[in-house]
């Protein structure tokens, strides 16, 4: 090698140890230490760029224009809305945090996968003492001090694909957490809604349960009176006691189950057992029957497009796909472990070698090369490293085959759930203006003489039950569009508001 070219290697590596020694030493003291790591991380938090623009910008849902902010506070004297309560329980989720602490991770993965294109550089600088006596003779015994500098650099020039392959599998186990952070958020988003239009049932029923139990008393009271007068028999009164007390034992049986619902809500927003919280009252104006047949245009459109977006984009079976690439990539990766690869070496010593004490006398000592190292026997490593990667690809691609499964088959519940429940707002109207409208012809009788207990206590119980059914229909007419698009993956802000 030309004089001068070696000169100017030897130089150059001296200056650059020299560059990672001296601050090492000059800051070695605890006391610089927290102000040295800041240096030092600060400049190179993701100098090769793999964080995901998502972790700063924040997550846009499907549909949206802008992410979605987690609110700092919330007065739960004021009503909470449906939209209020899905920013608390996307904020509080313990799995959507870990599927964003698991992007963070992977990204991580990606960066360490890139990093192995890169050259290694290390500096090792110590201050040794040497003491050497001759026991038995009369040589003198000798002793020196010194410093020690090693410095090292190692560039992996070829390989037969083992890092391409890493690098692959990186990337696809990266896109694979980025969409199931998006498979958490709309399987958040579908519970939360069950649970907030759950508690919206369960209470529009228990105040149904109480109106019951006030008409019941006012009909017990109606009849105690013509029983007074003589105009009717004990018999009425006793009838109109007996639907009184099946009225009290309904209401309770309800306020059970709306304190129930309102408990399983509170655990999906990730509150405190103990907090109380009062829902923003929900109208039925928008469920009357002129004002939904748009949407059931849109609603209730052919079953394989409704299966075909699901395929395209629900994340969960994105991130089954990007796993099983992931695993292929791993298949890769095992069998160019076993190959040959070529890297390019320098080093420098001064006063001695590694693991050897301090030289009498002071040296330098450079050494440039390139060398290929031929992978011979192994103990067979290589070969259940492939089929265990191998294996593992298998294994991904039956989990991607059962989760787009289960995703279908969620989406055709849901979409059933949709249709059904159209049908049944516009029968549930219907009931219940024919239920009130008995009810009333029936208390007019009633007042008049021209009706007995019997008929107004089943036009009670009518009423009772058409209101039932029309919050029930009505609730599950709201519940079940917004979980077809959060079963289809497309569920966002815009569609809930």
């Amino acid at each position: 090698m030309n004089v001068k070219i070696w000169k100017k290697l030897s130089h150059a590596t001296t200056a650059l140890i020299s560059i990672v020694a001296i601050p090492v030493l000059l800051f070695s003291s605890p006391l610089w230490a927290r102000d040295i790591d800041e240096l030092l991380t600060t400049p190179f938090v993701d100098p090769l760029h793999t964080r995901p623009d998502v972790l700063d910008k924040g997550v846009v849902l499907p549909g949206d224009t802008a992410p979605w902010q987690c609110k700092t506070s919330r007065d739960f004297s004021t009503p909470l809305s449906l939209n209020e309560a899905v920013d608390l329980a996307l904020c509080n989720n313990a799995q959507v945090k870990m599927a964003w602490a698991t992007i963070k991770v992977q990204a991580a993965a990606v960066g360490t996968a890139d990093a192995a294109y890169l050259p290694i550089i290390s500096a090792t600088v110590s201050r040794l003492r040497t003491q050497t006596s001759y026991p038995d003779s009369g040589i003198a015994s000798s002793e020196v001090t010194g410093n020690t500098v090693y410095g090292s650099f190692n560039w992996r020039l070829f390989d037969f694909g083992t890092r391409a392959a890493n690098r692959q599998s990186a990337n696809s186990a990266l896109t694979a957490a980025l969409a199931d952070h998006d498979a958490s958020l709309q399987k958040t988003l579908a519970q939360t809604i069950q649970a907030y239009f759950d508690v919206q049932s369960t209470h529009a029923i228990l105040l149904a349960k109480e109106q019951g139990e006030a008409i019941a008393s006012e009909t017990l009271e109606s009849a105690r009176r013509r029983e007074a007068k003589g105009i009717v028999a004990r018999s009425d009164t006793l009838q109109a006691n007996t639907a009184l007390a099946k009225a009290s034992l309904d209401k309770n049986r309800a306020m059970g189950d709306y304190q129930k619902s309102m408990s399983i809500l509170i655990y999906a927003l990730g509150l405190p057992a103990g907090t109380h919280i009062v829902l923003a009252e929900e109208t039925d104006d928008g469920a009357k029957s002129g004002k939904i047949e748009k949407f059931a245009a849109t609603q209730t459109e052919d079953l394989d497009m409704w299966l075909r977006n699901a395929e395209q984009f629900h994340p969960a079976i994105q991130s089954a796909r990007a796993q099983w690439e992931a695993a292929q990539s791993n298949i890769a990766s095992a069998r160019a472990s076993g190959l040959p690869t070529v890297d390019f070496t320098a080093n420098n010593y001064q006063n001695g070698y590694p693991g050897q004490g301090l030289q009498s006398m002071g040296s330098h000592i450079n050494s440039i090369g390139i060398s290929v190292s031929i992978p011979i026997f192994d103990g067979f490593s290589t070969t259940y490293k492939i089929r265990n990667a191998q294996a593992q690809a298998e294994q991904h691609q039956a989990q991607l085959e059962d989760v787009e499964r289960n995703v279908l088959m969620e989406v055709v519940k849901a979409h059933a759930d949709a249709v059904s429940s159209l049908k049944n707002l516009q029968s549930s109207e219907d009931l219940l203006d024919a239920a009130q409208e008995a009810l009333a012809t029936s208390q007019r009788k009633y007042n008049k003489g021209a009706a007995d207990i019997l008929e107004i206590l089943g036009t009670q119980g009518s009423l009772a039950d058409a209101k039932q059914e029309r919050i029930r229909c009505i609730a599950e007419w709201r519940s079940a569009r917004l979980r077809l698009l959060a079963n289809v993956g497309t569920l966002g802000m815009s569609s809930i508001q």
